[in-house]
C-alpha cells in the first residue's frame, strides 16, 4: 500500500447530479480513486459515461454534489473558486481537444500566459524554450489561425508544461487530429511527461492512447467498471473503491501536423 505522501490526487465517494427536465440526473455515482505521484492514468468509457465530468471534478473546475476530492494534499471542498484557481495555476496544466489557444495572441504569447499570471519575469525566455522543445521555435510569432491542428496542439502542450506542473489533465488530446498527427502529438505528450515527471490523467476514446498509460479506469453509467481490465502494465498506480449509479458528456474533429 502506498503512503499518503505518494498520493497526489484522490476522490472519496464522489457523486455529481444535475437537475434535468425530467428531474434529477445522476452523472457520477460514488466514484473513489487514488493516483500516485508521477503515475499516468487513462479514464475511458463510452460517450455519456461521465469521463469529462470526472476530469472537471478532479481538476477543481466543478464541485461534486457529494463526496470529496483532494489534490496535492489539499481538500478542494474547503476552497472557494478563487482559491481553487490559484491552486490550479500553481500545480496543474491542461490540454484540451479543441486546443483553447487565444486567437489574439501568437504562439509565444499563448505559452507565456500561465507564467505571466504567476508574475514570472522570465516568461518570454521560458516560452521560447518550451516552443523549441516541441519543434515550433520558428513558428513562435504565428497566430493560431496560421497554424495547423497538430501545430496548435503542440503549442498547447508547450503551454501546459511551461510552468512545470505537478499534474497534467488532458481531455481527448488527440480527438481533433488525424491518425498520423494524433500519433505524433501522443509521442510528444508522453515524452514531455517523462521529461518533467508529471502525474498525467487523460480522458480518451483512443484505446491506443489509453494503452500507453500505466493504468486505465473505465467508467460505465457514472461508475467505475470493476469488471474491466485494469490496463497493460503491472504497476499499481490507482486504487478504486466499489461504487454504483447512472450519467452525461461530448466531442470530434481533424487536423494536420
Amino acid at each position: 500500500m502506498r503512503s499518503d505522501s505518494e498520493i497526489v490526487l484522490s476522490t472519496r465517494e464522489v457523486s455529481k447530479t444535475v437537475e434535468g427536465p425530467d428531474g434529477k440526473l445522476t452523472i457520477l455515482d460514488g466514484v473513489s480513486l487514488e493516483v500516485a505521484r508521477g503515475a499516468s492514468l487513462a479514464i475511458v468509457g463510452a460517450s455519456g459515461s461521465g469521463k469529462t465530468t470526472l476530469l472537471g471534478l478532479l481538476a477543481g473546475l466543478d464541485r461534486p454534489s457529494s463526496g470529496s476530492v483532494s489534490l496535492a494534499g489539499q481538500s478542494l471542498d474547503a476552497l472557494d473558486e478563487e482559491a481553487r484557481a490559484r491552486l490550479r495555476r500553481r500545480l496543474v496544466g491542461f490540454v484540451f481537444q479543441s486546443f483553447h489557444l487565444l486567437p489574439a495572441l501568437n504562439a509565444e504569447e499563448n505559452v507565456m500566459l500561465p507564467l505571466e499570471l504567476e508574475g514570472r519575469s522570465d516568461a518570454a525566455a521560458r516560452a521560447r524554450s518550451a516552443l523549441a522543445g516541441v519543434g515550433l521555435d520558428a513558428r513562435r510569432h504565428h497566430y493560431p489561425h496560421q497554424l495547423s491542428g497538430g501545430e496548435q496542439q503542440r503549442v498547447a502542450l508547450a503551454r501546459a508544461f511551461v510552468h512545470e506542473p505537478e499534474l497534467l489533465f488532458a481531455d481527448e488530446p488527440t480527438g481533433n487530429l488525424d491518425q498520423r498527427t494524433g500519433a505524433a502529438v501522443s509521442d510528444l505528450l508522453f515524452a514531455l511527461n517523462r521529461e518533467h515527471g508529471t502525474t498525467l490523467v487523460l480522458v480518451t476514446h483512443d484505446t491506443a492512447l489509453a494503452g500507453r498509460c500505466e493504468r486505465s479506469l473505465r467508467l460505465a453509467d457514472g461508475r467505475i467498471d470493476t469488471s474491466a481490465a485494469e490496463g497493460p502494465r503491472q504497476t499499481r498506480v490507482v486504487r478504486e473503491a466499489e461504487n454504483s449509479g447512472p450519467l452525461a458528456e461530448r466531442g470530434v474533429g481533424e487536423g494536420t501536423p
